[in-house]
C-alpha cells in the first residue's frame, strides 16, 4: 500500500510539473510590442523579441529617463561578450528557467559594457555630472542611451584612453582583476599560467598578472604570441605546438579562460596548494542544456578531497573595482586590447565573430 502511494505521489507530482511547464512555456511572453510601439522620445536600440541571432533588429525605442539615483549617458561605444551571445541563444537552456525566459527572452535590450558622456543626472546624483566622461556596466548597452545608478557599476573614464577602449573593460577587465586578485590571490613571485591569453579576459589578465609581480605564462595560438608577449607575459606557450598540460612546469595558479583540458590535466600541472580558477560561461557550442555547469560540479565535489583549490568565478560588476582598473589604466599599467570595431547596426556581425573564438582581445562597438 505504501509503495502504492509512493507511486501515485510522484506521478501527480511529475504531472502536475509538467503541466506546469507547458502553461509556463506558452505563456512566457515580453514587451517587444510595447516597446516598438512607435515611441514619442526615440533612440536607437538593439532588440530582440525572440531567441536567436537572427532575430536581432535595431530598431527605434523609447528614450529612457533616469531616476533620482540614475544618470543619463549618451553612449559612445560598447562591446561585446560571450555572456551576450548565451542570453541570445538562450543557452545553456538552465538559464531559462533560472528567469530569463522561457519560450522568450524577457529582457528584449542586450549589451553590458558601455562608455558614453553623462547628459544628466537625478537629484540624488552628487559624484557626477553632465559632461562627465563615465564607462562601465548596464544592461541594454547596445543603444544611444543607458540609465546606470550612480552608485554602481560606473566609474570616470580615464582622459589617457579612448571610448572604445573604455567600453571593453567592465566584464573582462572585471573579470581577470577579480580572477587573479580574489580568487587566485597571486602574489609577487607566483607563477601563473593563463589558458587564452589573447581573448578579452586574458589580455587583461596577462597585464594585471603582472602588475601584481606574477611570473606569466600566457597559452594561444601561434598568429598571437607576439601579442602576448608584448603585454608582458614572461613565457608563451603555442597551443598548436605545444601541450601546456604535459609539460614539466609547475604553476600556482591556472587561469582558465578556455577548459579545453580535463581538470585532472589542469591538476597535474598544478602545485600541491596550487589553484584552479574556471572563468565564465563557457562558448557557444558547450553543451546546450547545462554548458559548463557540469564540469564546475565535478570541481566543487573534488576540492573538498584535494589539496588545492577548483573553482569558477564571473565577475561582480563594481564601481570599487572598475575604479582599481580606471587607474591601472591612467597609469599605463594596464591598456585594453580591440580586435574590430562595429558600428550599432553591425551587432549581429560582430555577435557572430565573436562566436567564432578568435577574437584577439575585445570587439567594440561604436555608436554615432
Amino acid at each position: 500500500m505504501i509503495k502504492r502511494i509512493l507511486k501515485w505521489t510522484v506521478s501527480l507530482v511529475l504531472l502536475a510539473l509538467l503541466i506546469w511547464f507547458e502553461i509556463a512555456y506558452w505563456t512566457s511572453t515580453n514587451d517587444c510590442d510595447q516597446k516598438t510601439a512607435a515611441p514619442t522620445n526615440p533612440m536607437k536600440a538593439i532588440v530582440y523579441c525572440d531567441y536567436g541571432l537572427a532575430n536581432l533588429k535595431l530598431e527605434n525605442i523609447e528614450k529612457p529617463t533616469p531616476n533620482d539615483d540614475q544618470l543619463l549617458v549618451r553612449v559612445r561605444a560598447a562591446s561585446i561578450n560571450p555572456y551576450d551571445w548565451h542570453f541570445i541563444e538562450g543557452t545553456p537552456k538552465i538559464m531559462r528557467l533560472m528567469g530569463v525566459g522561457l519560450r522568450k527572452p524577457k529582457d528584449t535590450q542586450l549589451g553590458v559594457d558601455f562608455a558614453g558622456t553623462v547628459e544628466a543626472v537625478g537629484k540624488n546624483v552628487t559624484q557626477f555630472k553632465p559632461g562627465d566622461e563615465v564607462f562601465g556596466g548596464r544592461g541594454g548597452a547596445f543603444a544611444e542611451y543607458v540609465c546606470p545608478r550612480a552608485t554602481r557599476a560606473v566609474a570616470l573614464k580615464p582622459a589617457n584612453i579612448t571610448f572604445e577602449q573604455a567600453a571593453s573593460v567592465n566584464i573582462a577587465g572585471i573579470t581577470a582583476l577579480q580572477a587573479i586578485r580574489d580568487k587566485g590571490k597571486v602574489q609577487p613571485g607566483q607563477k601563473i599560467l593563463i589558458n587564452g591569453a589573447s581573448g578579452g579576459v586574458g589580455t587583461f589578465a596577462v597585464q594585471i598578472a603582472k602588475s601584481f609581480g606574477a611570473d606569466v605564462t600566457g597559452v594561444c595560438s601561434t598568429r598571437n604570441v607576439d601579442l602576448v608577449r608584448s603585454l608582458g607575459a614572461d613565457h608563451v606557450i603555442d597551443y598548436t605546438k605545444e601541450d601546456f598540460a604535459k609539460g614539466t612546469e609547475r604553476y600556482d595558479v591556472i587561469l582558465d579562460n578556455v577548459p579545453n583540458h580535463s581538470l585532472s590535466e589542469c591538476r597535474h600541472i598544478l602545485n600541491p596548494k596550487g589553484k584552479y580558477v574556471m572563468i565564465g560561461g563557457g562558448g557557444p557550442n558547450d553543451g546546450r542544456w547545462i554548458g559548463p555547469f557540469g564540469r564546475v560540479i565535478h570541481a566543487l565535489l573534488v576540492s573538498p578531497f584535494i589539496s588545492q583549490k577548483m573553482g569558477m568565478m564571473m565577475a561582480d560588476a563594481n564601481q570599487k573595482d572598475l575604479t582599481v582598473l580606471a587607474d591601472m589604466m591612467q597609469s599605463g599599467k594596464v591598456k585594453p586590447v580591440i580586435d574590430r570595431t562595429y558600428k550599432l547596426s553591425e551587432v549581429p556581425a560582430a555577435i557572430a565573430y565573436l562566436e567564432e573564438g578568435h577574437a584577439r582581445g575585445k570587439v567594440v562597438i561604436t555608436v554615432q
